[in-house]
């Protein structure tokens, strides 16, 4: 009974961790695109540069 526990503990654990990762993907990819369009569509500052966006 003991082993079988485990093995379905171990089975969830792996589930959710595969879960959280595909979910940090996302998020990160999600960052990245968001950066991506700032770094893009930054305005110019008074003087006529670019000024820091972030």
């Amino acid at each position: 009974m003991v082993p079988l526990l485990l093995v379905l503990l171990l089975a969830l654990l792996l589930f959710g961790a595969g879960f959280a990762l595909k979910a940090l993907w996302w998020v990160a990819v999600v960052v990245l695109v968001v950066w991506l369009v700032g770094f893009v569509a930054r305005s110019t500052n008074a003087t006529g540069g670019r000024g820091r966006w972030y």
